[in-house]
């Protein structure tokens, strides 16, 4: 029993998976976070062009 404590102690698969899984939660943040000031971004030109479209409209030219 002693022996497996110790095993278990030195072993670092565990901590290496751990790693892994902080990397992969900060990089779909980090994703999640871009995508987000895009899509703002994105929807605010989209009604600056939509606002240029129906003033040309309008004029009639």
């Amino acid at each position: 029993m002693l022996n497996f404590i110790k095993n278990f102690r030195n072993d670092e698969d565990g901590a290496v998976t751990v790693d892994f899984v902080v990397l992969t939660a900060a990089i779909v943040v980090l994703g999640l976070a871009v995508g987000a000031a895009v899509s703002s971004g994105a929807e605010d030109l989209a009604n600056r062009i939509e606002n240029s479209l129906d003033s040309m409209n309008a004029d009639g030219t």
